[in-house]
């Protein structure tokens, strides 16, 4: 099952078409973009490949608002191409190489380490043109960056591995592509030299973690603490990025007894 002898859609309406013939003759159809990630996900049975590589193009390209219109078949090598002509970037490094499409990273919601900083490829995706299961052409979302009307169908469409519907259109979120990019490198003399980094790295993070002294119910200072927490306590004042608070025991306000009882007594009255 490759894309040389899938049904090639050069078009949104053919796609249609193809989707209303298999509904008629019940008979499945798999979307396929350039065929490079074909075992991907769960097990396909046998169905008729519809190729969507031919569908490809730059519909609509607005460097000023940040956004762009493509057809599902444009490869990220042609969209990095017309971007960068104008310092910017689609900010996704899904699985595979440039050569994949828009559309498959889009269906499957294939997402790397720029996920962390950019978001993922629901994240970047505005607006999608799909065909559904009976061959109707709907559009979600739209062109612009701040769209918050009706439901976000186009989040539910994204990652849904043609499940849903042929993406045929995606309309994407650009960033600023940064005038330098560097990569640091640490060399460590020896393999446990870079285990004690790590431990000493999530130990940190541990203590900084911890409750503060006033979380226990009879604490008052960390001398009523367990020792384990007195000491977390203890490292999370000397830590620079803890916050002014943590660490402390906030102030402690002495009522004479059975004060509370009787501020409780006037409110109930």
């Amino acid at each position: 099952m490759t894309a040389d002898t899938a049904v090639r859609a050069r078009a949104t309406q053919d796609v249609a078409d193809a989707v209303k013939d298999a509904a008629a003759r019940r008979t499945p159809l798999r979307v396929v973009g350039r065929g490079h990630w074909l075992d991907a996900g769960a097990p396909a049975s046998p169905a008729t490949p519809l190729a969507l590589d031919a569908l490809s193009g730059i519909v609509a390209y607005t460097p000023g608002d940040l956004t762009l219109t493509v057809r599902a078949g444009t490869t990220l090598s042609d969209i990095a191409a017309v971007t960068a002509e104008h310092g910017q970037w689609l900010a996704l490094d899904p699985f595979g190489t440039d050569d994949g499409t828009i559309g498959a990273t889009i269906a499957t919601a294939s997402a790397g380490p720029l996920a962390h900083a950019f978001g993922t490829p629901r994240d970047a995706a505005l607006g999608l043109e799909v065909v559904t299961g009976d061959g109707s052409i709907i559009r979600t979302g739209g062109r612009v960056v701040k769209n918050v009307a009706g439901f976000d169908l186009t989040r539910l469409f994204t990652g849904s591995w043609g499940t849903l519907g042929v993406i045929t259109e995606v309309t994407v979120r650009l960033r600023a592509r940064p005038d330098v990019d560097e990569t640091w490198v640490v060399a460590l003399a020896e393999d446990d030299a870079i285990g004690a980094a790590c431990r000493a790295a999530l130990g940190a993070a541990a203590a900084c973690s911890a409750p503060p002294p006033w979380a226990h119910p009879t604490s008052g200072s960390d001398s009523a603490l367990p020792n384990h927490q007195a000491a977390r306590s203890s490292a999370c004042r000397s830590c620079p990025t803890a916050s002014p608070t943590r660490g402390r025991s906030p102030p402690v306000a002495h009522h004479p007894p059975g004060a509370m009882q009787h501020r409780a007594a006037a409110s109930s009255a």
